[in-house]
C-alpha cells in the first residue's frame, strides 16, 4: 500500500442510508405513541406497562450497551494490543449469570421502577438519594461522551459534518424517547442492533474478499502475534491480561448490568420473572455476536495494514479513527455502504442515548418528584415523564457541546466516575446479600468506597500508567513511501524522562489496571460495610426477607420440579401494583410467578 492514498469521502447515497436509519427509528417512536391508546399513565411510558417479552428486551440490552465506543474502539483495541480483549466473552457470561441470579430476582419481586427505590426500602431515604444524584450526574456526562466522541471520529475520517451529526442524533433520539417512552426505546434498539450486525458483517465480508480468504487474515494476526488469547500474567498492573479481564471486567460490568438504571429498568419491564431473566440470557448472545464481530474486524485491519499502518503514518489521529479509515479504504467503490457503516456507529451512539435519557426520566419523576406530589394523578405523571425525556434530551445535546469544549478534562471525568459503579455495586451487594448490613455501615462503606476508588482514579489521571504496562504489540511502517515517518518504537524516548519525575505510589498503586478500580470500590464497600455493620449492632435489627436473596430465589429456576401441595415456597405477599402485573395471565409460567399465601385454596385470585 502506498501512502495515505485518497481514501473516499463521503457521496450522495451514504447520506439518504444514514438518513433512512434515523427516519426509521423516529417512526417508531411516533407508532408507539399512538399504538395501543398511547402512554396513558408514567407506569406505561417508563416501563413498558411491565408487558414486554424477552427477545426485544435482550437485543435492546445488548444495543444500548454496545455504545459507538464499541464499533469504533474494540477493532481499534485487538488492532494494537491483539485478540487478547475476547477473553471478555467469559466476562460477558459471568457478568449475566450474576445480575440473572442475584439482582434480578429481588428487584423484580419488589416491583420497583427506580434501582434506588431499593436503597429506601433496605436502608433509608438519604441513601437513596446519594444514589440517584449520583446517577444523574454520571449518566449526563456519559451521554454527552457518547454523542460526541463518535461524530468527531467520523468527521475527522469522512468528512460527515460534526454538529449536523450530533444535532440530528441528539433531536431524533429526545423525539422517539418523549414520544414513545420504553416501548419506543427497546423497539428502535431491536432496529439499530440489526443496523449495528450489518455493518460489521459488510465490513467483515469485504476484508476476506480483499485479503482472499479467510485463511491470510488468521496468518497475518498470527505472524504478527495479535492471537495472544491466553495471557495468565497475575500482575494486576498489566492493562489486559486474563486476570484483569476476568476479575476486574467482571466487576466493572456488574456495576452496569446488574444495577445500573438504564439495564435494570428494562428487565423489569418484562412481563415474568422467567422472561426478564431470558432475556439476560438471549442477550448473552447478542453480546458474544458483537464482540466476535469486533475481535475479526479488528484482525482483518492488521491483516490488511501490517505493512502500513495508517496511525504511525499520520493518515488518521487517533486510534478510534482507524476503523472508519479501513472502511473508506476497502469499500470506498459501494455507494451506501460507508453510510450504513456509519449508521452502524450512531445506532451504537442512538440505543445508549435513549436508554440513558428514559432512565433519567424514570430516575427523576420516581426519586425526585414523586414522594413531594401530594396525590399525582396517573396522567399527570406521564406528562411529567415526557417533560423530562424533552429536558434532559436537550441537556444530553448541550453536554455534547460542552465535550467539544472541555475534550480530555470531560473524559477524564468521566473516567473518575466510571468507579461510581463500583461503591454503588457494593452498596446494593450489601443490602441484598447480607442480612446485618445496616445504614449506618452501608453509608460509611460507600464513603470508604469511594475514596479508594476516587484516589486510585485521580492519581492515574495525573500520572497515566506507563506504556509499558498496556503491551502495545509491534506496528509497521516499512511499506509506506512517505517521508514523514516516525520511527516505529516511538516509546522509547520519553520513558526515562517521566521515570524520574513519578513519586513511587505512582507504579503500582496508580498503574493499576483501569478494569481493577470498580472490583476496589466494590471490596472496599464491602468490607467496611460489613464490619461497621457488625459493630454498630446490625445482629440485632430485623431485615425483611423479601429485600434479600433467599434460597427459594434460586431454586424457582427449577420450579418445574413441581413442589408438593404442602411444601409451597411461601412468599410475602406484597403487591405495589395491581395482580396483573405478575404475570398470573401467563399459565406456562403460574407455578413459579404465583406469590402464595397462607389460604390453601385461593392464591391471588387463581383458584388451586
Amino acid at each position: 500500500m502506498s501512502g495515505c492514498q485518497a481514501v473516499g469521502g463521503f457521496g450522495t447515497w451514504d447520506y439518504v442510508v444514514f438518513g433512512a436509519m434515523l427516519l426509521i427509528s423516529a417512526a417508531i417512536g411516533v407508532y408507539y405513541a399512538f399504538a395501543g391508546g398511547g402512554q396513558k399513565s408514567s407506569q406505561e411510558f417508563l416501563m413498558g406497562g411491565r408487558s414486554m417479552s424477552a427477545l426485544p428486551v435482550a437485543l435492546s440490552l445488548t444495543a444500548s450497551f454496545m455504545s459507538a465506543v464499541t464499533v469504533l474502539g474494540t477493532p481499534s483495541e485487538v488492532y494494537r494490543f491483539g485478540a487478547r480483549f475476547s477473553v471478555f466473552a467469559i466476562t460477558y457470561a459471568l457478568v449475566v449469570i450474576l445480575s440473572a441470579e442475584v439482582f434480578v430476582p429481588v428487584f423484580y419481586r419488589l416491583g420497583i421502577t427506580s434501582t434506588y427505590e431499593y436503597l429506601e426500602l433496605r436502608f433509608n431515604k438519604y441513601l437513596r438519594l446519594c444514589g440517584t444524584v449520583l446517577f444523574i450526574i454520571l449518566t449526563i456526562l456519559y451521554t454527552g461522551i457518547v454523542i460526541y466522541a463518535p461524530a468527531l471520529a467520523l468527521n475527522q475520517v469522512t468528512g460527515f459534518d460534526l454538529w449536523g451529526a450530533v444535532v440530528a442524533t441528539g433531536v431524533v433520539c429526545t423525539f422517539y424517547c418523549t414520544l414513545g417512552g420504553l416501548k419506543a426505546v427497546v423497539w428502535t434498539d431491536v432496529f439499530q442492533v440489526g443496523i449495528m450486525v450489518a455493518g460489521f458483517t459488510s465490513v467483515i465480508i469485504r476484508a476476506v474478499v480483499v485479503q482472499h480468504g479467510i485463511e491470510p487474515i488468521l496468518n497475518d494476526s498470527y505472524h504478527g502475534g495479535r492471537l495472544n488469547f491466553w495471557d495468565f500474567n497475575p500482575d494486576p498492573l498489566q492493562r489486559h491480561t486474563f486476570w484483569t479481564i476476568i476479575v476486574g471486567g467482571t466487576f466493572t460490568w456488574l456495576g452496569i448490568y446488574g444495577i445500573n438504571q438504564s439495564q435494570v429498568q428494562r428487565y423489569i419491564a418484562c412481563k415474568t420473572l422467567f422472561q426478564a431473566k431470558l432475556s439476560l440470557y438471549i442477550n448473552l448472545l447478542g453480546l458474544w455476536a458483537i464482540l466476535a464481530c469486533a475481535v475479526l474486524s479488528g484482525l482483518a485491519m492488521y491483516s490488511i495494514y501490517k505493512d502500513c499502518d495508517p496511525w504511525t503514518a499520520k493518515c488518521v489521529s487517533a486510534p478510534d479513527q482507524l476503523m472508519p479509515y479501513l472502511v473508506l479504504d476497502i469499500l470506498r467503490d459501494f455507494p451506501g455502504v460507508p453510510g450504513l457503516f456509519v449508521a452502524s456507529a450512531y445506532s451504537g451512539t442512538l440505543s445508549t442515548v435513549s436508554s440513558s435519557i428514559n432512565a433519567l426520566a424514570a430516575v427523576t419523576v420516581e426519586d425526585l418528584i414523586k414522594p413531594y406530589l401530594r396525590s399525582p394523578t396517573e396522567k399527570k405523571l406521564s406528562w411529567i415523564s415526557m417533560g423530562m425525556s424533552l429536558l434532559y434530551g436537550g441537556v444530553c445535546i448541550a453536554m455534547a457541546a460542552l465535550a467539544s469544549l472541555l475534550g480530555g478534562l470531560l473524559q477524564a471525568a468521566l473516567s473518575i466516575f466510571g468507579m461510581v459503579g463500583g461503591p454503588l455495586l457494593g452498596l446494593f451487594s450489601l443490602g441484598i446479600l447480607c442480612p446485618f448490613a445496616n445504614p449506618v455501615g452501608a453509608f460509611v462503606g460507600l464513603m470508604g468506597g469511594f475514596t479508594a476508588s476516587l484516589w486510585v482514579g485521580i492519581g492515574a489521571q495525573i500520572y497515566p500508567p506507563l506504556p509499558s504496562t498496556a503491551m502495545p504489540l509491534n506496528l509497521s511502517t516499512v511499506g509506506c513511501n512517505i517521508s514523514t515517518l516516525g520511527t516505529e518504537n516511538y516509546w522509547n524516548g520519553s520513558l526515562e524522562t517521566q521515570a524520574n519525575e513519578r513519586p513511587a505510589i505512582a507504579d503500582y498503586w496508580y498503574s493499576l489496571s483501569y478494569l481493577y478500580f470498580s472490583t476496589i470500590g466494590t471490596l472496599v464497600t464491602v468490607a467496611v460495610g460489613i464490619v461497621v455493620s457488625l459493630s454498630t449492632g446490625g445482629l440485632r435489627q430485623n431485615v425483611d426477607r423479601k429485600f434479600m436473596l433467599t434460597k427459594e430465589d434460586f431454586l424457582s429456576n427449577f420450579s418445574f420440579l413441581k413442589p408438593k401441595q404442602d411444601e409451597k415456597i411461601k412468599v410475602l405477599n406484597w403487591k405495589p401494583f395491581p395482580v396483573t402485573d405478575e404475570g398470573t395471565d401467563n399459565p406456562a409460567f403460574n407455578h413459579i410467578e404465583m406469590d402464595f399465601t397462607d389460604s390453601k385454596e385461593k392464591v391471588n385470585g387463581a383458584h388451586i
